[in-house]
């Protein structure tokens, strides 16, 4: 404890995770301090500012605001005096090699007209996929994303016990494709909603038809932009952070967490030891336990686990601007099923990939000059395994500019104007995602959810974990959502801090 006798946490990492974490542990009364290893806050929720243009590095898509709203209002603030999202009216562009183009309307009648227009299948088949993914999280979410599935007390509660007794409902036996195909007929809707799997990094083809459960998450609840960019929301939890007395130091890794007879005792620093009663490590569980908990026995079942895709990404500054773009748009590959045989079998990246490209300049025009676009371009890659990245990060280029300029009938190249790069290599060594791994492990098998570390540690008192790769899962919101866990199991210091 401090001189003032008030118990001190530490967050060992300023991602989201950690930035939520440490908000929930300063409102129950802890002094909190957040140490990174990097220069800046937000982990993956970066920003890149390249000759005129900026760029959001990491993720792009803003689900379940309401989970980022809850951290003010849990401080007493108004959210608004932070940061402030407009909800999308078209989510997605989906565009095919067959020259068929489909506006992913947030408009539930609208988005199913549109598929059937499109496609012909019909709208009411859309609607009725879009019900049960609306059921399969209405069954899940309360066991699965937002309470411990490692603490007995949660099986216990009424809501669990009725969701276990319709266990049958989870679709998970089957593969997420094997699902879709059941509804649709049509490939290109399948493929449409295959493409949810790797919202967390997993693979359509092996991933339990459970996942169903992401479309919900977008077309029921709403995909949102957050005003200046998604970075906005790293910065405005920060920024919470500081008015609530959260004390943060950067440029400062931490080179082991402290342990005695199963109790934290703090961390320990280059030129210092810092004790503390809590402890939270936001950085990837591998690494955690590989260099900050090495002399502690590790959990090598979970941390053995298949690790979850990664990606390819091209910050391209563009002198032009496309009208037939929008926020959101996708590139699907014509052979999907090959495209992630190549990922995962023969970690490998495919010749025809399916490309997504975010605009923030379509709604936060400052971000590119006058004129151009700031083109965030993404292929979904495997994590790093030895592959020879120069060469593929090469190949992949040359094969997205001439899959993106064929269907848009335009030479991208000839608007080219800079261009920055992140790749499984460089994710590893600026966010210690081990191997490259964006969401920690992936989501292949039944029990994937199972698998995943838990939010505390069972051999240390005082020892938790927050952030993507532990429960509930990878993503802004779940990341945050491990940070409102994090702080239900955490006890209280006092109900309100001044």
């Amino acid at each position: 404890m401090n001189h003032s006798g008030v118990p001190k946490a530490i967050v060992v990492g300023a991602g989201i995770g950690g930035l939520a974490t440490a908000i929930r542990l300063r409102v129950k009364g802890y002094e909190v301090e957040v140490i990174e290893a990097n220069s800046h806050h937000g982990g993956k929720l970066a920003e890149i500012d390249l000759e005129g243009y900026r760029f959001d590095a990491g993720p792009s898509l803003f689900t379940l605001p309401l989970e980022v709203d809850a951290l003010f209002e849990a401080a007493n603030k108004n959210p608004r005096d932070y940061f402030d999202y407009e909800k999308l009216d078209i989510i997605t562009h989906y565009f095919y090699e067959d020259g068929t183009n489909i506006l992913a309307y947030a408009d539930l009648d609208s988005f199913a007209r549109e598929v059937e227009d499109k496609t012909g299948e019909s709208a009411r088949k859309v609607k009725k996929l879009l019900k049960k993914s609306e059921g399969l999280y209405d069954l899940t979410s309360h066991v699965f994303l937002e309470n411990s599935l490692h603490k007995l007390d949660t099986y216990l509660r009424m809501d669990t016990i009725k969701s276990i007794l319709q266990l049958y409902k989870l679709d998970a036996l089957r593969s997420m494709d094997k699902a879709n195909q059941s509804f649709f007929d049509d490939p290109r809707v399948v493929q449409l909603f295959n493409r949810y799997a790797t919202y967390n990094g997993s693979d359509p083809y092996q991933a339990p038809a459970t996942l169903n459960i992401i479309p919900h998450l977008e077309f029921n609840m709403g995909a949102y932009f957050p005003k200046g960019g998604i970075y906005q929301i790293a910065d405005a939890v920060y920024r919470l952070g500081l008015d609530l007395g959260i004390k943060y130091r950067f440029d400062t890794p931490v080179e082991q967490i402290l342990t005695e007879e199963s109790q934290v005792k703090g961390v320990k620093l280059a030129e210092e030891t810092i004790p503390a009663q809590v402890v939270v490590s936001n950085a990837d569980i591998v690494p955690t336990y590989r260099k900050l908990l090495k002399h502690l026995p590790a959990p090598e079942k979970t941390l053995e686990q298949p690790r979850s895709s990664s990606a390819l990404i091209f910050y391209w500054g563009i002198e032009k601007e496309f009208a037939n773009l929008g926020v959101h748009n996708i590139f699907f590959s014509e052979d999907y099923k090959a495209e992630f045989e190549h990922i995962w079998q023969k970690k490998s990246v495919y010749h025809d990939p399916t490309v997504y490209i975010h605009i923030s300049s379509k709604l936060n025009p400052s971000d590119a000059p006058q004129g151009g676009e700031n083109w965030f371009t993404m292929i979904n890659v495997p994590h790093d395994a030895g592959q020879d990245w120069d060469q593929i990060i090469k190949e992949s280029r040359e094969h997205i500019l001439d899959k993106v300029s064929r269907i848009l009938k335009v030479n991208v190249r000839e608007y080219l104007r800079c261009e920055q790069i992140l790749e499984p290599r460089t994710i590893q060594s600026r966010t210690s995602s081990y191997l490259g791994a964006l969401y920690g492990n992936s989501s292949n098998n039944t029990f994937a959810a199972f698998l995943r570390h838990p939010n505390f540690s069972t051999q240390i008192k005082g020892l938790y974990f927050c952030g993507g790769s532990v429960h509930p899962g990878g993503g802004i919101p779940l990341s945050v959502l491990s940070g409102r866990i994090v702080g239900d199991l955490v006890d209280d210091v006092r109900e309100v801090v001044g």
